[in-house]
């Protein structure tokens, strides 16, 4: 398993979760991904979109994953990318979703959707959040809909 340099690489005794060996209040990527999905949840669901499914991950390693799942009032099924980064040093947040992300979030989307008889609309969203999350005041969330396509 993959660490931050933030985390602690070695659970707790009693084989607790790796979240359960953070110090309390540590900041860790895992902790600043998480806020950053839950912000940009609140963001959609004030939109009027409804969660379907969070961090859907494809079985197996090599694969992909999708942070939210939505489903938009007029029906479409919406695979949502949420990226933060505290800064727009190096193009931001939203430059940080590459070309070998899109195709992971489109094989993840793929591997779930083969789970409908008949396909919905479908489309590929990024919600960026910018800013340092410890300072609301400094976050500026973003929604780019239809922000890629697949091939």
């Amino acid at each position: 398993m993959w660490f931050s340099r933030k985390q602690v690489a070695k659970g707790p005794p009693d084989g607790a979760g790796a979240d359960a060996a953070e110090p309390p209040g540590q900041i860790t990527t895992k902790r600043l991904g998480d806020a950053a999905e839950s912000l940009a949840l609140a963001h959609l669901v004030r939109a009027g979109m409804k969660l379907v499914e969070s961090n859907y991950r494809t079985p197996g390693r090599g694969g992909g994953e999708v942070d939210l799942i939505m489903r938009a009032p007029d029906g479409t099924l919406v695979f949502v990318e949420v990226r933060q980064r505290r800064s727009m040093e190096h193009g931001g947040a939203a430059a940080s979703v590459s070309a070998v992300k899109q195709r992971r979030i489109i094989f993840a989307a793929r591997q779930y959707l083969m789970r409908f008889a008949s396909l919905p609309p479908c489309r590929f969203d990024v919600v960026t959040v910018q800013g340092r999350l410890d300072a609301p005041e400094t976050v500026a969330v973003e929604w780019l809909r239809g922000a890629f396509e697949t091939d």
